[in-house]
């Protein structure tokens, strides 16, 4: 697979079930986002106390001479809502409602809202309280204390208007007075004087300014102060929060398992992981080898790991047999266990296989090798019997006469003699000796096993699996003209693996949803950059593609 294949491959596009496929794949987290938002809920139901929202509606009324009339232009312009609202949420009516529901001031601002809406003269004023009758009491509390405020700020208002006519009418009145004191007693109203038809034209304009604002002070003094009436005034039962229960946890779960799908999408776009064999031929470059299965247990299918040995035929049939390196770039993603399962199988098939390991993972490796003993046991390859040879002939035997044919000859059986016990230095060799009971009478001589060397000891344990077997050996001293694999830490971290891969084949493992693909691309560009080129990949996990 070349770059531009590689490019493709990144670039495919994806569709509606791969995208569903994110949520169930990581369910966990889906379940314990709605479980989260579904404890809130709960808590906030059951939990903390309950709210009761009780509503009362006010009509406000402009001030009016005559009530009858209908006043021009909008509502809205006949009496600024705007001003009211700000008047129904001031510190006198908060006050109020605080003296009557026995709570603190911020509470009350809190609880309580004023709602004005646009174009009319209606206002809404709803409380919020632990119980229905403090709800109650401070809706209508709250209305009843605007509408107080407001007839206080009008009659105010008034008393000021009504005082600054009385004030007015009383200067008028004694300018009138002193005026009608300055006419002269005597004069004749047929021909009076210029002065007193200046004095009179004074008068007469006193006595119509006087009855201009009698009759502006009494047009005040008849205004409609009322700032207007309750309309619906707040009662019993009023509508809780926790009177929608079963929609809120329906609401609480629908919620929670979008919130979760939500996080594992953005848990899966920064934690990018291998999810089926195309993911990790694009990242790799190389052809796919065998996809391993893992049984209960966590020990990989024996079936999928033969299979994966006929893959490999090559490297094992091959004149050139150089080591099978095989790497991953983390340690939980069922390296040891590929390893150790193709040597079991390698030493199955009658193979000698050589093991490499490193002193970290020995012991890892090791009850896996045993397991594959126990399941697999040795077995002694058969032996071929050799044919009974030709009796020869005895040198005492008679001679026959001239005359006679072969089958007049008479054949003398020769007596056996015992051979002798083994000596010292035989048995001290190993030699046994075992009479069988055959058709010919004879004396068969059976080597035992002799005991390793004293230098093998230190080369490494030897496990007998099937008709073959297989040699735990340091990673360092495992180079062999026989079969050899090894077992390469991590090589993100430790770079003996890809050392041991430059003389042999690199073998690389990738666990399906568990290897992450930047560390799996990290990892093939350090082996293609010291020249290492990888052979084929091993998919392992319990998925499917």
């Amino acid at each position: 697979m070349d770059v531009t294949d590689v490019a493709s491959a990144r670039q495919r596009p994806v569709g509606l079930v791969e995208l569903a496929r994110i949520p169930l794949r990581r369910w966990r987290i889906v379940l314990a986002s709605a479980a989260l938002v579904l404890a809130a809920v709960l808590a906030y139901l059951f939990v903390l106390p309950a709210t009761y929202t009780a509503t009362t509606a006010v009509v406000v009324r402009p001030v009016v001479t005559d009530p009858f009339s209908v006043p021009s232009g909008g509502a809205d312009r006949a009496v600024n809502m705007t001003a009211e609202s700000g008047i129904a949420t001031s510190n006198d009516v908060i006050d109020k409602v605080a003296g009557i529901t026995g709570r603190d001031t911020k509470e009350v601002a809190d609880a309580l809202e004023v709602e004005t809406p646009v174009g009319g003269q209606v206002m809404r004023f709803s409380y919020a309280g632990h119980s229905e009758r403090e709800a109650v009491d401070g809706a209508n509390g709250a209305a009843e204390s605007y509408l107080e405020l407001r007839k206080g700020m009008y009659e105010n208002q008034r008393a000021a208007v009504l005082k600054s006519y009385d004030d007015t009418i009383d200067l008028v009145t004694a300018q009138r007075t002193t005026t009608q004191r300055s006419l002269p007693a005597n004069q004749s109203s047929s021909n009076p004087s210029p002065r007193t038809s200046a004095l009179l034209d004074q008068l007469r304009a006193l006595n119509d300014q006087l009855a201009t604002l009698a009759e502006q002070r009494s047009k005040v003094a008849s205004a409609d102060l009322s700032p207007g009436s309750v309309t619906s005034a707040a009662r019993t039962p009023v509508p809780s929060s926790r009177d929608a229960a079963p929609l809120l946890l329906v609401a609480g779960l629908l919620g929670g398992l979008l919130l979760g799908g939500l996080v594992a999408f953005v848990r899966e776009s920064l934690d990018r992981r291998v999810r089926t064999a195309a993911e990790a031929a694009a990242t790799i470059g190389a052809p796919l080898l065998g996809t391993v299965h893992c049984r209960r247990g966590g020990q990989p299918d024996e079936s999928d790991l033969r299979y994966l040995v006929l893959a490999l035929g090559r490297w094992v049939d091959g004149p050139q047999r150089t080591p099978l390196v095989v790497l991953s770039s983390a340690t939980d993603e069922g390296r040891e266990q590929i390893t150790a399962g193709l040597a079991a199988v390698l030493a199955t098939a009658g193979h000698d296989v050589r093991l490499g390991v490193t002193p970290e993972s020995l012991d890892r490796i090791r009850p896996l090798m045993l397991d594959a003993q126990r399941r697999n046991p040795p077995v002694e390859p058969a032996r071929s019997r050799p044919l009974p040879r030709p009796r020869p002939v005895p040198a005492t035997t008679p001679a026959t006469t001239g005359a006679a044919g072969p089958e007049d000859t008479a054949v003398i059986p020769a007596v056996r003699k015992p051979r002798p016990f083994p000596t010292s230095a035989e048995a001290k060799n190993g030699a046994v000796y075992r009479s069988t009971t055959t058709g010919e009478d004879k004396t068969e001589i059976i080597p035992t096993a002799r005991p390793a060397a004293a230098g093998a000891a230190t080369d490494g344990q030897e496990l007998r699996i099937g008709t073959g077997k297989v040699r735990l050996v340091d990673l360092d001293g495992a180079a062999s003209e026989g079969l050899t694999v090894l077992d390469a830490p991590p090589a993100l971290h430790d770079e003996r693996g890809v050392r041991a891969a430059r003389e042999g084949r690199a073998l690389l493992v990738a666990a399906r949803d568990r290897t992450r693909t930047s560390q799996l691309t990290q990892l093939v560009d350090r082996l293609r950059a010291v020249g290492v080129e990888p052979v084929g990949f091993v998919l392992t996990g319990d998925g499917r593609d």
